[in-house]
């Protein structure tokens, strides 16, 4: 149990990490065991994404003053919170870890502004990562601009060799 000072110092820190993080994902764990927790923490640390396991009451209390407010109904039972820079990798890396493990059960989410259900989150989780986005506009930039001049000229070498073709046939 916790004294009032801890109580106070855990509401300060809720408040910090809610209100520095552009995205929060909310998870229920409940039958996951110690090491399937510790597997789905060491992903999310990878990408540098914190996740913190709730006490949900004084959760509530320390979300009432941030802009993840609107989340406080979704703190029942064994609840976790993945918070986050990056949305789109959250939602990715819990929505994965849910498939190969049934007992995670993705609840709600918050990005830029606004309240997520879960299935928003699911759609989130199908959107390409930063990362993949920038991969693929550096590889549509450095395609050869030889392409593209071919894919430009197309039409025109067409009625120029359909133009040739039939003042060969006259």
């Amino acid at each position: 149990m916790m004294n009032k000072q801890a109580k106070k110092n855990y509401i300060e820190e809720m408040k910090k990490s809610f209100s520095s993080n552009n995205s929060v994902m909310i998870a229920q764990y409940q039958g996951l065991n110690v090491n399937e927790l510790d597997e789905l923490r060491k992903k999310l640390r990878e990408k540098d994404i914190i996740f913190k396991i709730t006490k949900n009451r004084i959760t509530k209390l320390a979300i009432k003053e941030t802009p993840v407010k609107g989340l406080e109904k979704y703190f029942k039972g064994p609840t976790a919170a993945a918070l986050s820079s990056d949305p789109i990798t959250t939602a990715k890396i819990l929505t994965n870890f849910a498939k190969s493990h049934d007992k995670l059960k993705i609840v709600a989410g918050f990005m830029d502004g606004k309240v997520l259900d879960q299935k928003e989150v699911s759609i989130i989780a199908t959107l390409p990562s930063l990362e993949e986005a920038r991969a693929k506009i550096v590889g549509i930039l450095s395609s050869p601009a030889q392409k593209l001049v071919s894919i430009l000229l197309a039409p025109g070498s067409k009625i120029a060799n359909l133009a040739r073709a039939k003042s060969l046939k006259n």
